[in-house]
């Protein structure tokens, strides 16, 4: 509004006075300029009572100056460079702000009560403890309580950041705010809503918002220095002449319109980088925040790692192939919607596999099914489950161990009473997240911890594989909450996360940024900045974006003081009257906005370069999960030998043979003929794909070697000594195509950063 009334103001004055009416033209100007007027004092006002100083005191004395001594035209245009420079601030703010979704808005806010017998939707604020209420599949608990059903398995990722859904018993307590993943089950409430766990993460993160004081504007910082030097200049002007008009030229031209304009401006175009390339960054001061971190905590569970469990690995006993070990496992998990069951039925159609239609199917949920897959009597599921119902192998104290070691959760499967095999699924690291660490670095993040609800050896092994600076395993919100508060007393701090578990201390952080393409309501609105893009490298990108853009801000304001102050020296002697100050004073200013635009420009690591597109990135990502199987082929061969009896070694070595040279070296050589020169092409260099070019090399030298060994073989099958060799060069061969596969992954991931 002040905008238009400043703007209308000066454009109605200079037509009016060129038709010949100049007293009217100074009316106009007058009471265009009176209500900018009174905002400046409004926020002066504002500014003292938060203890700030600023520079809108110049722009009050030089309107007031102006009017007084009836050089209205000045005044007016003063007016509008402080409109205009309010407006586009607020302009961007509010923008910001829209894109964001509604507060909390997975918060359950009805409830499912039984009274006298019936069913009853009711509203959370109503429950009481001793409820009795009914949880049905994908809703929300709504407040805390202890489950009364035989069984209730919950997904508790958004409160504890564990990836995998939870067992509860009857008589176990549950919390609120964590989801059924199951079947409808009932609990007694043990609480009002109000006093629950999730209304006590909302209250957090409110307390939090309010703590955090708002991030002074750039422009404030010059104001001590500014103010008084400007009054310098004009007092013993006006005082040496005896002409106040000399005095107002100097304020005039002293008007800080540089620092009000340029700052948001530079800012402003940053906030507009950011969210072309997937990051949105609600204020101005949040960006300025960004760029002076240098300690962030990431949470672990859909920040560094997916947050989905993945099929990694299948032990199945030497008499059964592993491919159809879990063709049978997924044929039956098709009749469950647990979430562990649809991953194994995921990992399966991925692989090409037909399934097989499951019959008697039943399932203990949270344990696992029994069913009939082609004729043969199957059982899926936990540990305990499945060898109450089969003979345990030998190989399963040892699988166990395994799943311990890799904080991973494994489902066994036993065909016709016997345990047969078992899946190990894992919630692995992100593609692009050691990339994401490096680019950190580099833009000049000093100190990089993980904090993770997750137990403390899952934790420190991936945080050991992150090269994080600290790893805090087993938190919960309020331990993640003063992990913020501590560091935040050293230096500014970012906060990265993604569930509702992670709102309070992104809240709390200087700068919280939320995963917001996949995270939780709660962690988007607690947080200052929001990824709407699923790509963890971009937070180092926002981090660019805002050091340079806070760099032109500052470049702007430098030239933009250096020109108003040679301006005020000419003014004091006498050479630069207050109308022409202002419009040489808006000269300056086209030029700092200009300059100012330039962090419109401000260009992503490989943006603007030749990219892989998306499609053939698919591609190649297919290739690797069809050739899956090979390495799983390759580690339970590795693992069986001990128990494959000798004469069977030959037969199983000469099946893997097979698949290495009719699947895995054609691959490799096509990656070097064809994808490695295309892919050199995009990176750039002299030979980018030269470490890559020889892990292949390694890999065909690897596998020569096995063929040799297999030809060596008695017919008796080897000795203690040749199974020694032969474990050693299949975990080589192991070890080798596993890190090659996650190397060409993130590569080709890389080469995909293109504009959002």
């Amino acid at each position: 509004m002040l905008l238009g009334i400043s703007a209308a103001a000066v454009m109605a004055g200079l037509g009016v006075r060129l038709a010949g009416h100049p007293g009217w033209a100074d009316w106009i100007w007058l009471l265009g300029s009176v209500p900018v007027l009174l905002a400046v004092l409004v926020g002066i006002a504002r500014a003292v009572v938060r203890g700030e100083a600023g520079l809108d005191l110049i722009a009050l004395l030089s309107m007031t100056g102006a009017m007084a001594l009836g050089e209205y035209l000045t005044g007016a245009v003063i007016g509008l460079m402080l409109a205009s420079g309010r407006s586009l601030e607020d302009f961007a703010e509010a923008r910001a702000r829209r894109e964001m979704s509604a507060l909390l808005a997975r918060a359950p806010r009805n409830a499912n009560r039984y009274e006298a017998g019936r069913l009853v939707q009711v509203p959370v604020g109503s429950l009481a403890p001793g409820d009795r209420l009914l949880v049905r599949p994908g809703e929300a608990v709504p407040t805390d309580g202890t489950v009364i059903s035989a069984v209730a398995v919950l997904d508790e990722s958004a409160l504890t950041g564990e990836p995998l859904p939870v067992r509860r018993t009857a008589g176990e307590g549950v919390r609120s705010g964590v989801v059924n993943a199951a079947t409808p089950f009932d609990m007694i409430a043990a609480t009002a809503a109000a006093e629950s766990t999730f209304a006590g993460i909302v209250r957090l993160v409110e307390a939090a918002q309010r703590a955090k004081a708002p991030s002074a504007r750039l422009a404030d910082r010059y104001a001590l220095l500014f103010v008084p030097l400007s009054l310098a200049v004009a007092s013993p002007a006006a005082a040496a002449t005896g002409d106040p008009i000399r005095a107002l030229a100097v304020l005039v031209v002293a008007t800080p319109c540089p620092l009000i304009l340029a700052v948001p401006v530079a800012i402003v175009a940053g906030m507009s980088r950011c969210a072309k390339r997937g990051v949105l960054i609600k204020g101005g001061g949040m960006l300025e925040k960004l760029a002076e971190a240098k300690a962030l905590f990431f949470d672990k569970t859909g920040t560094l790692t997916g947050g989905r469990a993945r099929l990694v690995a299948i032990e199945a006993d030497p008499q059964l192939d592993a491919a159809e070990l879990l063709r049978v496992a997924a044929s039956l998990d098709q009749a469950s919607q647990h979430v562990i069951a649809q991953a194994i039925v995921s990992a399966a159609r991925d692989r090409g596999m037909r399934l097989s239609m499951p019959l008697d199917v039943a399932e203990e949920p949270g344990a696992g099914l029994t069913g009939v897959v082609d004729g043969r009597s199957v059982v899926i599921g936990s540990y305990a489950f499945v060898s109450a119902h089969a003979v345990p192998a030998g190989w399963t104290g040892r699988f166990l161990r395994r799943m311990s070691y890799d904080g991973a959760t494994g489902v066994f499967v036993a065909i016709n009473g016997a345990v047969t095999g078992a899946l190990l699924l894992l919630d692995e690291i992100r593609v692009e997240t050691p990339r994401a660490l490096r680019l950190l670095r580099k833009v000049g993040v000093k100190r990089i911890v993980m904090l993770t609800g997750d137990r403390r050896d899952v934790a420190e092994s991936i945080g050991t594989l992150l090269g994080v600076d600290e790893v805090r395993a087993e938190q919960q919100p309020h331990d993640k909450l003063a992990a913020i508060d501590a560091s935040r007393s050293s230096g500014a701090t970012i906060m990265v996360g993604d569930g509702v578990n992670d709102a309070p201390a992104l809240a709390a952080a200087d700068v919280g940024i939320a995963m917001g393409a996949r995270g939780a309501a709660a962690s988007s609105e607690a947080a200052g900045v929001v990824l709407v893009v699923d790509r963890l490298d971009r937070v180092a990108e926002a981090i660019r974006i805002a050091h340079r853009s806070r760099t032109i801000a500052i470049e702007s304001v430098t030239a933009g003081m250096g020109l108003s102050m040679a301006a005020m020296g000419v003014a004091a002697i006498g050479y630069l009257p207050p109308l022409a100050g202002a419009i040489l004073q808006e000269a300056i200013d086209v030029l700092v906005i200009l300059n100012s635009l330039r962090a419109l420009h401000v260009r992503g690591p490989r943006e603007g370069r030749p990219a892989l597109p998306p499609a053939q990135l698919e591609a190649l990502k297919t290739e690797h999960e069809e050739l899956s199987p090979i390495l799983e082929r390759v580690r339970s061969t590795a693992d069986r030998l001990g128990a494959t009896p000798a004469v069977e070694v030959a037969g199983e070595l000469a099946d893997l043979n097979k698949m290495l040279r009719d699947k895995l070296i054609p691959h490799e050589r096509k990656d070097d003929t064809h994808i490695y020169p295309a892919i050199a092409q995009l990176i750039g260099g002299d030979d980018p794909m030269a470490a890559m070019s020889r892990t292949h090399r390694e890999i065909q030298h690897l596998t020569r070697l096995l063929n040799r060994i297999e030809s060596d073989l008695p017919l008796e099958g080897p000795d203690p000594a040749a199974v020694v060799e032969l474990r050693r060069v299949l975990y080589g061969l192991d070890a080798v195509l596993r890190l090659h596969f996650a190397q060409e992954d993130e590569i080709y991931h890389t080469l995909t950063d293109v504009a959002a």
